[in-house]
C-alpha cells in the first residue's frame, strides 16, 4: 500500500508515458495551457464530466466515477464505467483523435481497469478507448505486460515527482508540435543550448585552459 502522500494522478501515467517532461512540467511545476488539441479534449469530455447513471440496450453505464488504487497509488475519474448484463465491469476512456493505438491512452484505460478491480473484486478483461473523431471504439485487453508496464509507469512517475527535476525534452519534434506545454517548455532553445555545450566541451580541453 502506498501512502497517501504519494498518490499520484492516473493520468499522470499517460502524461509520463508520452513524454516525461510533460508530466513533470503539469504534475511537478503545476504548469499547462491550452492548445487546439487540449481544448478539442475538453469538448469532448463535456458529455462525461458529470456523474451520473444511464441504461441503454441492457447496459448500465456510470459517467465521471472517482476511482482509486490503494496498491499502486493511483486516483483518478473515469469518463465511463460500462456495467454488462452479466455484471462486468468495463472502463471507457474519451479521446479527441482518430481510432489509432497510442500507448499512454492504453496505459490510462489500463489503470482505470486495475483500480476499479481493486474497488470491487470483480476481474477486468478490457477497457475500451473512445476514438471522438472517428466514432469508433478500440478495444484494449488488460494484459498481463500492460499491468506491469501500469505498475513501472506509476513507480516512474513516483520517483520523479520525488526527485523534483525537470527531465530533458525529448528529441522527438512531431510530439514537441502537437504539445500544448510547447511555449513553457522550450524544447528547442534546451536542446541547442545543450548542442553548444557539447560543442564547447569539444573546442576546448583542460589543457587549453591551462595556456
Amino acid at each position: 500500500m502506498i501512502d497517501d502522500d504519494d498518490t499520484i494522478a492516473i493520468s499522470a501515467l499517460q502524461h509520463y508515458s508520452y513524454c516525461p517532461r510533460q508530466c513533470a512540467l503539469i504534475h511537478q511545476e503545476q504548469s499547462f495551457s491550452e492548445n487546439i488539441h487540449t481544448l478539442r479534449g475538453r469538448r469532448v469530455h463535456e458529455k462525461v464530466d458529470t456523474a451520473g447513471t444511464h441504461n441503454q440496450d441492457g447496459i448500465r453505464t456510470e459517467t465521471a466515477l472517482p476511482l482509486v488504487s490503494e496498491r499502486l497509488g493511483l486516483t483518478g475519474i473515469a469518463d465511463i464505467v460500462e456495467v454488462l448484463p452479466d455484471g462486468t465491469l468495463r472502463p471507457v476512456e474519451y479521446k479527441h483523435g482518430r481510432r489509432k493505438q497510442r500507448e499512454h491512452d492504453d496505459l490510462q484505460v489500463a489503470a482505470q481497469a486495475i483500480c476499479l478491480e481493486e474497488m470491487t473484486g470483480k476481474p477486468i478483461p478490457e477497457g475500451i478507448i473512445y476514438h471522438h473523431s472517428s466514432r469508433r471504439r478500440r478495444s484494449v485487453p488488460i494484459t498481463p505486460e500492460l499491468r506491469n508496464r501500469v505498475q513501472e509507469t506509476a513507480a516512474a512517475v513516483r520517483a520523479m515527482l520525488k526527485s523534483g527535476r525537470l527531465p530533458p525534452p525529448l528529441a522527438d519534434s512531431a510530439k514537441c508540435r502537437e504539445c500544448s506545454l510547447q511555449e513553457i517548455c522550450q524544447p528547442a532553445l534546451i536542446q541547442a543550448v545543450q548542442h553548444h555545450r557539447a560543442l564547447a566541451e569539444t573546442l576546448f580541453t583542460p589543457e587549453d585552459d591551462e595556456i
